[in-house]
């Protein structure tokens, strides 16, 4: 983890870890899952993460799985796929190819 020097750096930062993460696991799982449920499916998904963090905070548990940090980014991922859905990009588009 780096050290920022200012907050921008660090919300960078964290931008860039949340875009590392979106790609990794859209490789992973593709984009079926949004589409079939849309933007309510993304509201559920993050009403899940939260519930779970609040759990996890509550009880000042450490958890064995997914850290807590793991579920902050997943609701800011999807906070941002929620934009790109409403802005129908996240429909049309697809990730870069990789060059050869």
């Amino acid at each position: 983890m780096k050290n920022p020097k200012d907050l921008e750096e660090a919300f960078e930062e964290v931008c860039l870890e949340m875009k590392a993460m979106f790609v990794q696991k859209h490789k992973d799982y593709g984009k079926g899952n949004i589409l079939d449920t849309g933007e309510m499916g993304i509201a559920y998904r993050i009403s899940d993460k939260l519930n779970r963090l609040k759990n996890l905070l509550l009880a000042n548990k450490n958890p064995k799985n997914e850290s807590i940090d793991d579920s902050w980014m997943d609701i800011g991922v999807y906070g941002v796929i929620a934009l790109m859905f409403r802005r129908r990009w996240f429909q049309k588009l697809e990730l870069k190819k990789k060059k050869k």
